[in-house]
């Protein structure tokens, strides 16, 4: 099926694949015509740039304009994984790619289908999650079929992504390095290899990464966040009209609770409910990236 599908993306087409972190939908990252397929297939502003997926760090770097020491280091800490390093990028990468900034994210994904299709098709593969633009991201091949249906001409099915949640994602194009999305890897771990990290603000005209948007990762259903009444809380609670609330508890630890996210609230999603109230999680460095998309699939922005 690899041979299959690295066939299909060099010849512009669009596959969708498993990734640690999310299933994502890919296309040939030099050729601007497969990636605006990508585009009208999720519904995506092109003001949004996409991430690059690079079987290696020596295709990274033959696609960076600059690759700084920090990207190396990071890369080889880090790679193949959840991190995705935004650097200068290099004349051969459409501006499509990069919502016409002159950076590009680029990440080596952390799963043996991914990294099979990225080495049989000897090319980039630019590659957002596997759904419909700000929707819920993707965690099993089911949920791309669902979501995308046959916009997509091959969906390759390596069972539920082990992680659940996007990539963290650095800008390394200023200094200090820019957070701009958290994800498993945290800032801490960043800053024992390359020192001080900053946090990004929000952005104004085209976003330097994706899942900045201010509501992303949103179920259809009205989503609400609640403080718990003592301590801190891991339920997702769920009510009906005139039924009493039901609770499904949620892990304690952040790598646990992060892999079943998405699948949960999908899930909760095709129940019917008229909304689902979730319990805020602790303000903990280890917890950053899950209040992070909450925040972000909360049909408010206000906690209460």
């Amino acid at each position: 099926m690899p041979s299959k599908a690295a066939e299909l993306i060099r010849a512009g087409r669009l596959v969708a694949f498993p990734t640690e972190t999310v299933y994502g939908l890919g296309a040939h990252a030099l050729d601007p015509q497969a990636v605006e397929r990508i585009y009208r297939a999720k519904g995506r502003p092109q003001t949004s740039p996409l991430i690059v997926h690079v079987a290696s760090i020596e295709m990274a770097r033959g696609l960076a304009a600059h690759w700084p020491d920090s990207a190396e280091r990071l890369a080889r800490k880090f790679w193949p994984g959840p991190l995705t390093l935004v650097v200068p990028k290099a004349s051969q990468v459409p501006d499509i790619v990069t919502a016409g900034l002159p950076t590009v994210g680029l990440r080596q994904p952390n799963h043996p289908m991914a990294l099979d299709l990225l080495r049989e098709a000897g090319i980039p593969i630019a590659a957002p999650s596997a759904n419909r633009f700000s929707e819920l991201s993707p965690t099993t091949a089911e949920h791309v079929i669902e979501s995308l249906g046959e916009a997509v001409d091959l969906v390759l099915d390596g069972g539920p992504t082990p992680v659940g949640i996007e990539s963290t994602v650095l800008s390394l194009a200023d200094v200090p390095a820019v957070l701009l999305r958290p994800g498993r890897i945290t800032q801490e771990q960043i800053e024992e290899v390359i020192g001080p990290v900053r946090l990004g603000g929000a952005p104004e005209g085209a976003h330097p990464s994706p899942g900045m948007h201010a509501r992303h990762y949103s179920p259809r259903t009205p989503l609400y966040l609640v403080a718990p009444s003592s301590g801190w809380g891991a339920s997702l609670w769920l009510f009906q009209p005139e039924e009493t609330a039901c609770a499904i508890q949620m892990p304690a630890d952040p790598d646990q609770y992060g892999a079943i996210l998405y699948d949960t609230l999908h899930r909760l999603d095709a129940q019917g409910f008229d909304w689902i109230a979730v319990e805020l999680p602790p303000d903990w460095p280890e917890w950053t990236a899950i209040r992070d998309r909450l925040v972000r699939a909360s049909t408010v922005t206000s906690v209460t």
